[in-house]
């Protein structure tokens, strides 16, 4: 192939150490943190959703590391799908290549349904399959520009999402000390009874516990978006290290610390906190702090920052299921059109086909938004755990692979402390979280096959695709002697 060729069928490494960063710090911060947040504090109280949050902020530091010192090696764009295939098995590889690509395109679809209804904010009576197609224009143009153009508006995108945090946890800090509002509740809010037997701080006990572990698991999915970017950065050995680096103080100061304002502010009984499918997804309980400030025009600003993080969602998510389907494409694993890239280093092709599947937003009027959010909320959360089991399993045979074959640990650019502790530890997390999260459907009093099939449908999909695959291909795992480490440019 001359070169001419091979630079049009080639991505381009466009992103700097700026955008990387920022990636890594706004790849978590959306909806999850905006919205779910809210459910995560009435589901397990305010006690219940930080313990939930901070053993899943655990979890994520040791898959980021794990994924750190892989894609700083091997900076692939298909990450951990070429990495499972690799190191484990290209059925796994398979599998978790189309489960990732198709967690992200149906999240795009999640977060223009969630644009949409927020839009009702401002327009009650407004049409939301208009505002989703507005907001699928919108990402799709910056998602065809380049992948600079990606991590610049990226930037932004992230750079509101944090200065928001920011002033929120101050004004949070400021009422909950009665110096924004006279009336603080002190730790009233902490020990409130619900008057049915559930009392703050921890609300439901275990059962609600595990069921948060969803909820922050949703919130998280997208931190390991700096591995796929990895594949664009302009230098992966020192970009990648120094963004992975920054995560776990990111969650303990964003979403911890959010957690704790809204605990002291919003008592986990009242009814506008957002529930899973309810209408009111509107009443974000950062915008709920606001208005109890008396900062009318404060909460309304707070939404349009809220619409703002939804796109940002939405613009990575297209990015990312892109880059996985091209990188499927790539290792014969997807048809072989889907590689195709333009001049500017665009998967354009698959970029098409994930903007196609997006397109199931619009039809969340026929059924009801908070119904359609809910069902695509959770589909994208399990199959997201399934993408984080993936990085455990490849990264605990990637450092036993290296060993084997005689490499030397210093070579490392970055390597991931509490190993093998770490990958061990997240993937029994993650297996507990994908069959035990969503148990509560099963109460004989409140079940439905609706709730049924929605929560539980990802598991026999996933566990079919790898069988399915390993037969069709006879694939076998990789004997550690046979991993293949080694890594070239395109």
């Amino acid at each position: 192939m001359n070169s001419q060729a091979k630079e049009k069928n080639t991505l381009k490494r466009g992103l700097t150490a700026r955008h990387m960063n920022m990636i890594a710090i706004g790849g978590s911060i959306g909806t999850g943190l905006f919205f779910a947040s809210g459910s995560a504090v009435s589901t397990a109280g305010p006690g219940g959703a930080i313990l939930a949050y901070l053993i899943m902020g655990i979890i994520v530091y040791f898959l980021m590391t794990s994924l750190g010192e892989m894609s700083t090696k091997l900076p692939i764009s298909g990450s951990f799908e070429t990495y499972a295939s690799r190191f484990v098995d290209p059925a796994l590889g398979f599998t978790l290549g189309w489960n990732y690509w198709f967690c992200w395109a149906i999240c795009v679809a999640a977060e223009l349904v969630a644009g949409s209804i927020i839009v009702k904010f401002w327009f009650p009576h407004t049409n939301t399959t208009l505002w989703s197609v507005l907001f699928l224009v919108v990402i799709f143009i910056l998602n065809m520009l380049s992948a600079k153009a990606y991590g610049e508006s990226e930037y932004w995108f992230a750079s509101i999402k944090v200065v928001t945090v920011i002033i929120f946890l101050i004004v949070g800090v400021l009422m909950i000390f009665g110096i924004f509002n006279n009336a603080s509740p002190g730790f009233s809010n902490w020990v409130l009874s619900d008057g049915h037997g559930k009392k703050a701080p921890f609300v439901g006990g275990a059962a609600a516990l595990i069921n948060v572990f969803l909820v922050a698991g949703f919130s998280f999915s997208g931190t390991e978006i700096v591995g796929l970017a990895a594949g664009e950065s302009e230098n992966p050995e020192e970009n990648v290290p120094k963004a992975i680096k920054i995560v776990f103080f990111r969650i303990l100061l964003f979403y911890i610390g959010a957690i704790l304002v809204i605990g002291f502010l919003v008592p986990f009984t009242d009814k506008n906190l957002l529930k899973n499918g309810a209408d009111s997804i509107a009443y974000s309980p950062f915008t709920m702090v606001f208005q109890k400030c008396g900062l009318a025009a404060a909460a309304s600003l707070m939404n349009a920052v809220i619409l703002t993080s939804v796109l940002s969602c939405g613009n990575s998510g297209l990015y990312v299921a892109s880059r996985m389907l091209y990188s499927l494409s790539k290792e014969g694993k997807a048809p072989k059109f889907l590689c195709k890239v333009n001049k500017r280093g665009i998967p354009t092709n698959a970029v098409y086909a994930t903007t196609l599947v997006a397109c199931i937003a619009f039809f969340a009027s026929l059924i009801g938004d908070g119904k359609i959010y809910y069902i695509l909320y959770n589909a994208s959360g399990i199959t997201a755990f399934f993408a984080w089991l993936g990085i455990g399993i490849c990264h605990y045979r990637f450092r036993k692979a290296y060993v084997a074959q005689g490499k030397d640990l210093k070579d490392l650019k970055f390597k991931a402390k509490f190993y093998p502790f770490g990958p061990i530890i997240a993937v029994v997390m993650c297996i507990i979280v994908i069959f035990g999260a969503n148990i509560w459907v099963f109460q004989a009093d409140t079940f439905s096959w609706f709730d049924f099939i929605t929560n539980y449908v990802c598991i026999p999909i996933f566990i079919l695709l790898y069988f399915g695959y390993k037969f069709a291909k006879k694939t076998k795992i990789v004997p550690l002697q046979e991993c293949n480490f080694e890594y070239k440019e395109d």
